[in-house]
């Protein structure tokens, strides 16, 4: 089992009948990484003073079925894939039945913010994400 962030559906995740617009489970993914992260020690500020910065590269999403306004929901992140100058991580979103709402793969690239290219991750993190998967 994989890191746990819940996620309470409030009414602006929502469209006019009440179901998650499907942009927001962006969203939950990407507080539920920014929140695996600093759980791990890796303070993504810091990292930006240094030019480092994380991005999204590539996203495989699956839309299984819709979460509703005021539901709890899971988002749980594991990391599935780790190179050089990258981590891949799976996020599924799952609602308090325990149903499979959300399934995302999403490749992280790390990159120089100044000159906006691929860079290697820092060993630091690199270690910390080893350990993490």
């Amino acid at each position: 089992m994989g890191f746990q962030f819940p996620i309470r559906v409030y009414y602006e995740d929502t469209d006019a009948g009440g179901i998650v617009y499907h942009a927001n489970y962006l969203n939950f993914c990407e507080r539920a990484r920014t929140e695996y992260l600093r759980y791990l020690g890796i303070e993504q500020d810091r990292y930006l003073k240094q030019n480092i910065a994380f991005v999204v590269k590539t996203m495989e999403i699956d839309f299984r079925h819709a979460a509703r306004f005021n539901e709890m929901l899971t988002v749980e992140t594991n990391i599935v894939r780790l190179k050089r100058a990258s981590v891949e991580f799976l996020q599924q979103v799952i609602n308090e039945n325990e149903q499979l709402v959300f399934v995302a793969k999403v490749q992280v690239a790390c990159i120089n913010s100044s000159v906006m290219k691929p860079m290697a991750i820092p060993a630091d993190i690199l270690e910390v994400l080893q350990s993490a998967s």
